[in-house]
């Protein structure tokens, strides 16, 4: 082999080497930020993983929302009109936060089947479901109008 082939193979070896340790390191950062979204009927069925930061999302169980008198601590059910999940949060919730309302929540399924939350955003308006929520919420009677937490049936 010539000197300077062997040159050029070296560096192509050393580029592809290079190249290929950045994008694992890219994969494996991208890997530790994602967070996919379950609706609760998934989490009740054991899909999400626990230990590990989701988001989950549903509509406010009107009625269970307790909160503690001597700390921040909230608790509440989640449903996406076919299953239930409870949910803790320690923290200030956002002013537009209500029962019967949307919310998207990120946090951690704990090992008692228990989602704590670590942060909770509420709907922003009247008309407006957030899309995973929406796409997750099963309207009543087949109403595509019902597709948001007014429609849902709590008795679930």
């Amino acid at each position: 082999m010539h000197p300077k082939r062997k040159q050029r193979l070296i560096l192509v070896l050393f580029v592809v080497a290079v190249s290929t340790v950045g994008i694992g390191l890219t994969l494996f950062a991208l890997n530790e930020n994602i967070n996919l979204f379950y609706p609760p009927t998934a989490i009740v069925k054991g899909e999400a993983p626990q230990g590990k930061t989701i988001r989950a999302g549903g509509c406010v169980v009107p009625g269970t929302v307790i909160r503690a008198k001597d700390s921040l601590e909230i608790s509440f059910d989640v449903t996406d009109g076919v299953s239930k999940m409870a949910v803790v949060y320690d923290g200030i919730l956002p002013d537009l936060f209500e029962e019967g309302e949307a919310v998207v929540l990120t946090g951690e399924l704990n090992h008692g089947g228990t989602f704590a939350a670590t942060k909770v955003l509420a709907k922003h308006d009247e008309s407006y479901t957030p899309p995973e929520v929406a796409d997750t919420v099963q309207p009543v009677d087949g109403a595509e109008h019902m597709k948001t937490c007014k429609g849902i049936q709590y008795d679930s």
